[in-house]
């Protein structure tokens, strides 16, 4: 990881490739030199290339930005949505060759738009999982469907037994579903439900939002898994996760530093209330 001039007190980091730690960036249609400006400014902070929903379809020089990443040390993947466009026109074997064609080791499972059993989704998972690795998604895009927290646990528990090697928790790119509130606010109840039963390690929260990404930082850690991450996200995300930025300044250094940090001014505070 470059570092350009030494500072103490800065959180550790797993090397690349890791498991844990993870930054899954969401591609939305980046070009090929696009691809190749953003390899370069940030490849070595992002673990994962997602191309989001459908655009693998339209993606121009899709497989010459395949390989740009591959050759950056970076899987890239088909989102779980095109993984349903293909279930839900009963076309499973051929998505298999989609993935068979274009070398993709790493696939995504997912029933956030459309309803697939869950046994069935169970299978998928295990059919790719004997020659892909798997990530499989839990919850639902579609606003107003609240899943039950014991649910959320079963789905994620049977999906990891299932062969999935991380579970993604929805919260969409607009961060406002699945663990998320309408207003992007975190599902504090739903989520701490979660990890009594799941460890957290097995689980990459989508969080589009600085303000997710701080409060998943805070409560997990430097190396928690977050995705959705918008490409000129990247490095700031990393900053948030090393306490280089303002929210995470003070979660990292000793408890002596913490005279510095600043507070409110209480009449400033009393007039603002006013």
């Amino acid at each position: 990881m470059t570092k350009n001039f030494h500072l103490t007190h800065i959180p550790k980091r797993p090397e690349k490739p890791r498991d844990s730690g993870l930054t899954m960036m969401m591609d939305k249609g980046l070009s090929l030199r696009e691809t190749e400006n953003l390899i370069e400014a940030c490849g070595e902070y992002f673990d994962i290339a997602k191309f989001g929903f459908g655009t693998a379809y339209l993606t121009p020089n899709l497989e010459e930005k395949i390989k740009l990443y591959k050759s950056a040390g970076i899987r890239p993947y088909f989102g779980g949505t095109l993984f349903e466009l293909f279930i839900a026109r009963n076309k499973f074997n051929d998505y298999r060759k989609i993935l068979d064609k274009y070398d993709l080791d790493l696939c995504e499972v997912s029933d956030g738009s459309i309803i697939i059993p869950h046994d069935e989704k169970l299978e998928f998972i295990n059919k790719l999982s004997k020659d892909r690795t798997v990530m499989s998604e839990v919850g639902s895009k579609v606003s107003g469907i609240i899943i039950a927290p014991n649910k959320w646990i079963k789905m994620m528990s049977t999906e990891l037994e299932a062969g999935s090697w991380k579970v993604i928790a929805e919260g969409r790119e607009s961060g406002n579903v699945g663990v998320f509130r309408p207003n992007g606010t975190a599902h504090t109840y739903l989520i701490n439900k979660i990890i009594a039963k799941i460890d957290p390690n097995d689980i990459l929260w989508e969080a589009p939002m600085k303000t997710q990404q701080v409060w998943f930082i805070r409560l997990f850690g430097q190396n928690v898994n977050l995705g959705n991450i918008a490409p000129n996200e990247v490095i700031p995300l990393e900053t948030l996760r090393l306490g280089l930025r303002g929210d995470t300044f003070f979660d990292y250094l000793p408890e002596n530093y913490q005279s510095l940090k600043q507070v409110p001014d209480e009449e400033e505070e009393a007039e603002k209330d006013a």
